[in-house]
């Protein structure tokens, strides 16, 4: 009677195939998840890393930019309660470009402008019937509208990444340790040499996701202030400014 040996390696396949099918299919399901979760934390730490630069950026924009807001507003607060006649003050604006309150006041002399014709824009003395109130009104609410959203711009973003950027860096974190526990259990070792690598790696995606999200959300906050400081400004110069019209030039 002939004999046949079945080479050592076609039993294992066998073995593994027939009584432990689901155990390597596991095996190389997790092996691709620890494959995927070792690109998805590098993405993860590329993004948050774009972020937190986005960030800077505005940061530093925003702080220049509101700054000279500020600054130049208070320069046209001294020239309109200062100067005597329109057109001085309309001149004094157009240099002032930073200045919300100086364009809210464009706005409104504009206005009266047009209401009074030719005259008005030479700098020629108002004449005392410029019409309806009202439309200097919404011409001012435009315009302070229109400088709040000017102020408010590039701001969200600090807010949404505020928002996310720990929840991205959590998610790597979690993708993280799901590869290191893989590759644990890969070297079938548990030792911390083994575990502290790969748990170190997982956390750091936390720890850039907070790096980006703690700047953001305090600069989110201050900037949030300031935009709402000046446009109480604006709606309290627009105040003053509809009472001086119809003081002096609408009877």
């Amino acid at each position: 009677m002939n004999h046949y040996v079945i080479p050592a390696h076609l039993v294992g396949l066998e073995a593994g195939t027939s009584g432990s099918g689901g155990e390597m299919g596991g095996f190389y399901l997790w092996g691709l998840i620890a494959e995927f979760a070792d690109i998805v934390v590098g993405s993860v730490m590329i993004l948050l890393l774009v972020f937190s630069l986005i960030c800077w950026v505005i940061i530093i924009y925003k702080g220049i930019y509101l700054r000279l807001a500020q600054s130049e507003s208070n320069k046209f607060l001294e020239t309109f309660w200062e100067a005597k006649r329109l057109d001085a003050i309309y001149q004094t604006s157009e240099e002032l470009k930073r200045s919300p309150l100086a364009q809210v006041f464009k706005a409104g002399y504009q206005e009266l402008s047009k209401q009074k014709g030719q005259e008005a824009q030479e700098g020629e003395a108002m004449h005392e019937h410029l019409g309806d109130i009202e439309s200097v009104e919404r011409a001012l609410r435009r315009a302070s509208q229109s400088e709040v959203t000017a102020l408010e711009s590039m701001v969200p973003f600090l807010a949404t990444t505020g928002s996310t950027a720990p929840f991205i860096g959590l998610f790597g974190t979690v993708l993280g340790i799901v590869g290191a526990f893989h590759n644990i259990g890969e070297q079938e070792a548990a030792g911390f040499d083994v575990v502290a690598p790969g748990l170190a790696d997982a956390l750091f995606a936390t720890a850039v996701g907070l790096l980006a999200a703690i700047p953001a959300v305090i600069a989110y906050n201050f900037f949030v202030r300031r935009v709402r400081v000046l446009a109480s400004e604006m709606d309290a110069f627009s105040a003053d400014f509809l009472n001086i019209v119809q003081r002096h030039f609408l009877r």
